[in-house]
């Protein structure tokens, strides 16, 4: 059986559910329990703090996690990175009063710092030769200035409204963060296979959310043209339509260059353009 340790709550549990889900394991609702098992895969779900996740994956109570990337450099634990996962993105950054003036690095040195990732903040004021006082503090670390506990903070940023209502403003980013799998370094064999399996089914859904399907009219005299435009998983599919001269296409076209994409097909003469989300990708 593989144990997966994923958040109980907060901004990891939701994407971490979710994944699963489209993976094809049915899980029951377990917000309220420490465990529980997955009904169609060999696989029991932990629901643990985030911050503890890399230490029981460590010593082997869980063989896999799902955590903040930032809690992995954060925690120093010895565990594998698996993989990067694409949500929960976030970044750490240093924060200071909105009023004062900021240079570059160099305005932290001999300030006090709050925050709640002392190892990260560390290596990052070491790496830029500053020298600050460090306040590890857990929780609510913008109200630290405003309270005369520090003279800039480091903290998870999403947005940047939690700072602006604090009267802070974002001046450095340290780290970017997203959710990421660990897995124990001393998976027996058994469990590395079901691991296995479960990054083939994690990469088929993380790959699918990066194409869409597109459907499509086309005049014949500019097919050989928009195949070029479209080469799809291996090349695109064409079927003649009941009007003459005139053919359906359908293809696969990567997120990031979809409207490039479609403004080409239009200028080709392509008609009824249909774009459909795909929900799995099995290369």
């Amino acid at each position: 059986m593989l144990k997966i340790a994923i958040q109980k709550s907060g901004r990891l549990h939701d994407g971490s559910i979710d994944l699963l889900k489209n993976c094809g394991l049915k899980i029951s609702n377990g917000r309220n329990q420490l465990m529980t098992p997955v009904q169609n895969f060999d696989a029991q779900l932990l629901y643990l703090r985030d911050d503890d996740i890399p230490q029981y994956v460590q010593d082997g109570v869980a063989d896999i996690g799902i955590i903040g990337e930032n809690v992995l450099l954060e925690k120093q634990s010895r565990v594998d990175l698996v993989k990067k996962l694409g949500f929960s993105k976030c970044r750490v950054s240093l924060a200071i009063p909105k009023n004062d003036s900021y240079t570059d690095v160099r305005f932290l040195h001999g300030k006090k710092i709050a925050t709640s990732y002392p190892n990260i903040l560390g290596a990052f004021l070491k790496k830029h030769r500053v020298k600050s006082e460090i306040h590890n503090i857990s929780g609510s670390v913008e109200i630290a200035p405003g309270i005369g506990l520090a003279d800039a903070i480091m903290d998870i940023v999403s947005t940047g409204s939690t700072l602006l209502s604090n009267g802070l403003k974002e001046v450095e980013t340290v780290l970017e963060s997203e959710a990421i799998l660990v897995a124990s370094q001393d998976l027996e064999k058994e469990r590395k296979n079901l691991l296995d399996q479960l990054l083939f089914r994690i990469e088929s859904v993380l790959k699918a959310r990066d194409y869409k399907y597109i459907l499509l009219n086309a005049p014949n005299d500019n097919i050989q043209e928009i195949v070029q435009i479209l080469p799809g998983m291996k090349s695109p599919t064409v079927l003649p339509l009941a009007e003459s001269g005139w053919s359906s296409i359908h293809s696969v076209v990567s997120e990031s260059h979809f409207w490039e994409i479609i403004d080409q097909l239009k200028d080709l003469g392509a008609e009824g353009l249909l774009i459909v989300p795909i929900e799995k990708m099995v290369l």
